[in-house]
């Protein structure tokens, strides 16, 4: 005997499992084991969500571990690690505090979030470190560079967290089932970056102004002795060799962008739904065909059972090489019309080895439909996350039937490998007795089609007529005829009614009753007959390709040929049209940060010409995001663009431009102070390369964890992290160049055009800078 508990919606999966543990252990001993009998749990999700919780903890504290080391590198002084290592734990530790109070669970979503946040928090703290770093370099006291080198950066680092932070406020406020994955992390990923703000300037500069020492092997003027400086200056160097000649300088702009855009276009993957995950659990789904009894379907199962028993027979020292490592648990269910099955492997992370096999023995049943799954992480049911759903509706069954029949036909023609099944079935299987009212007849005796209905339903299932209470329960009263009137199909002619004058007549009298052939279930979207055509997609095969290609080969010749269009059409529903909403509800999203950026750069730097200059490493670092996510699926081909993935595109959005952010900000100040705005830029690069680079260490490094370590949950934020990772990672290299070339050229467009309009030319030392 087999039985399922289902958790309700809202309630904690772990809780609810550990309870049903402890009273599954209590029944055992008090009830069953005296009795000879034994329940033994077979599966159960959490084993897989506690080994996915465990890991991203795990890649938590090694990603903390390599930011530390990157920082190390970087200042060589160990009272820097020391000041910056207290930024990490106390905006993790706050993020917990801030998630409680939201009302959001720890999983391994938000958990993954926090990861991610690790190598960011740290982002603020490392500006200004660094640059309380360098005037003590240039001489300065620990309390006078705490003070000078905090109020220096504060307006850059205000500007980068509020356009991190205002990133993410679109996606909250979607309102699709991921939503709510979503709302996680970026509550997570939020919190933690406005926390480390926070303690950037408060406790930085506190720490820093006490125990702060410089490295002897990095002192010098502002670093140029060390190899970063020395890097520095290249940089700045090949910066101020673009920037002076302006067809180098255009060209080199229009060529990075323009490469970025076009490689992004073309390298861009299809998109998924919600990633499937990899519990260690597999079902499989058996549709006979009509007229199966209950020992027919029991006689298909111990088949198919003697097909696979070498996975579980086999000792696991010798399984190694079978699927799955083999099996170690098995169960089969038979049913009058249907069966279905559940098996887990004993290598928990092989279990999608063991499809190909079961999906071979449920084929060998003639006629029969059959199908294996891996079970979903997110969803319910067989459909899983990567399935299309095909509603073929109209006014007649036979005819909806009929164009079902064509699609299914076609499905495994244009999804290669693809599993089908159609809801409810693609014949007329169920035989049934169908009652047609003549209503001439039947007016002549004073019956309705309704009274004849009703008196048929009396007579066989049975009418409810009223209740009576009995003992505090309510009980219903039922008018039903009896047993021997209905034993067989001709009796139904001969079952007495009574008119209204008091005759009693039979029902062939007033009707004609025929012996037809009928659907086991009616299904109806939206008021129509429907036939629904279940389709599972295999790996290789990514969902949004799998729409194009049912709407382009399928869907639109049986509209060109007229069959479908009118009364009869087909839709496209389950997660296929979930994927095609979020998408557009997504890509609407993602524009409104990017204006919500804009405004904020523009309200922050009072100018709307610097926040352009600044927004141009977003295709750059779209590009990398893309980069990135297609070197991971050359190592693992199962990685799919799902809306998780998707996510870090967002994530990019809100942190590529604090590099930009600082470049502008920089040459900003120099330029007020009096600097040629050419020298002004060229020398913000210098100054800047090196916070630069650490931030984006410690950031890659923190996340990159996430990305190679495989186990449990690791496929969900694999794809996230590839994306963040690479745009950050290209985005910083191109950003050095493309940012202060771009912000050159605005500069001097700007000065021709006073110029032109006749205004004041000294714009180019203190003026030129209040403009931008």
């Amino acid at each position: 005997m087999v039985f399922n508990a289902q958790r309700q919606v809202g309630a904690n999966v772990l809780e609810v499992m550990d309870g049903l543990l402890k009273e599954m252990d209590a029944v055992n001993k008090e009830i069953l084991h005296p009795r000879g009998i034994h329940v033994e749990n077979v599966y159960r999700e959490t084993v897989y969500i506690n080994s996915a919780i465990d890991l991203v903890f795990s890649n938590m504290f090694l990603g903390g571990f390599l930011a530390i080391a990157v920082l190390f590198m970087f200042l060589r002084s160990i009272s820097s690690i020391l000041v910056i290592g207290m930024s990490i734990p106390i905006s993790i530790i706050t993020t917990f505090l801030t998630m409680y109070l939201f009302g959001r669970s720890i999983n391994v979503i938000s958990l993954a979030g926090m990861a991610f946040a690790v190598g960011m928090v740290v982002d603020s703290a490392i500006i200004v470190l660094e640059n309380i770093y360098r005037h003590m370099q240039l001489g300065k006291t620990k309390w006078q560079a705490a003070l000078e080198a905090t109020q220096e950066v504060w307006g850059a680092l205000l500007a980068s967290t509020v356009t991190t932070v205002a990133v993410f406020l679109p996606i909250i406020f979607i309102e699709e089932r991921a939503g709510q994955l979503f709302k996680d992390i970026a509550i997570a990923i939020s919190s933690s970056i406005v926390i480390s703000l926070i303690v950037a300037v408060t406790v930085i500069p506190s720490l820093s102004s006490r125990i702060l020492n410089i490295s002897t092997k990095l002192h010098g003027k502002e670093g140029k002795e060390s190899l970063l400086g020395r890097l520095a200056s290249q940089i700045a160097s090949f910066v101020n060799y673009v920037n002076d000649r302006g067809y180098r300088r255009l060209g080199t702009i229009m060529g990075i962008v323009l490469v970025a855009i076009g490689l992004t276009w073309v390298m861009m993957p299809p998109a998924e739904y919600l990633p499937n995950g990899n519990q260690n659990f597999l079902f499989g789904l058996l549709i006979p065909p009509p007229g199966y009894n209950l020992d027919e379907m029991i006689k298909i199962g111990a088949d198919i059972e003697s097909q696979v028993s070498e996975l579980w027979e086999t000792p696991p020292e010798e399984a190694e090489a079978l699927p799955g490592g083999g099996i170690s648990n098995f169960f089969y269910v038979a049913l009058p019309d249907q069966a279905f099955m559940g098996m887990r492997s004993r290598d928990d992370a092989r279990v999608r080895e063991l499809i190909p096999v079961i999906n071979a023995a449920l084929n060998s049943v003639p006629g029969a439909f059959g199908f294996a799954r891996q079970s979903s992480l997110f969803t319910r049911g067989f459909s899983g996350t990567r399935s299309v759903s095909i509603d073929i509706t109209g006014p007649d069954l036979i005819r909806v039937l009929e164009i079902a029949q064509k699609v299914f036909d076609q499905i495994s023609e244009v999804l290669p490998g693809a599993s089908a099944r159609p809801i409810p079935s693609l014949d007329l299987g169920s035989p049934e007795v169908r009652v047609y009212p003549d209503r001439v007849r039947a007016a002549d005796v004073g019956f309705s089609a309704t009274d004849i209905g009703l008196a048929v339903n009396a007579l066989v299932d049975g009418a409810n007529v009223s209740d009576f209470r009995f003992h505090g329960r309510e009980i219903d009263l039922i008018l039903k005829g009896r047993e021997r009137w209905t034993q067989h199909t001709q009796d139904i002619a001969q079952l007495p009614l009574a008119t209204p004058d008091g005759r009693v007549i039979t029902l062939g009298d007033i009707t004609d009753i025929k012996l037809r052939q009928g659907p086991i279930s009616i299904n109806r979207v939206e008021r129509q007959r429907a036939v629904t055509i279940d389709t599972a997609l295999p790996d290789d095969i990514p969902l949004e390709t799998a729409i194009a290609r049912i709407q382009d080969e399928i869907i639109r010749p049986l509209r060109e040929q007229g069959e479908i269009g009118t009364v009869y059409d087909i839709k496209l529903a389950g997660t296929a049209d979930d994927l095609t909403r979020l998408r557009k509800e997504m890509l609407l999203n993602f524009y409104l940060a990017v204006l919500l950026t804009y405004l904020l750069l523009a309200a922050l730097f009072q100018s709307f010409i610097s926040p352009f200059v600044i927004l141009l490493t977003v295709p750059l670092a779209i590009f990398g995001g893309v980069l990135g996510f297609r070197t991971v699926q050359l190592f693992d081909s199962t990685q799919q663009l799902d809306i998780l993935t998707m996510l870090g595109f967002f994530i990019l959005v809100g942190t590529v431009i604090n590099n930009a952010i600082l470049i502008v900000y920089q040459a900003l100040n120099l330029m007020r102070e009096g600097e040629n705005p050419r020298d002004a830029v060229m020398e913000s690069v210098r100054v800047r390369v090196r916070p630069i680079f650490m931030s984006t260490g410690t950031s890659v490094l923190a996340m990159l964890p996430l990305i190679v370590m495989p186990g449990a949950g690791s496929e969900l934020y694999r794809g996230l992290g590839s994306v963040v990772v690479g745009g950050l990672a290209l985005s910083t290299i191109i950003t050095l160049v493309l940012t202060p070339l771009v912000f050159s050229y605005v500069i001097e467009l700007v000065l021709k055009l006073r110029k032109v309009l006749g205004l004041p030319e000294t714009v180019v030392a203190d003026p030129a800078a209040e403009q931008f």
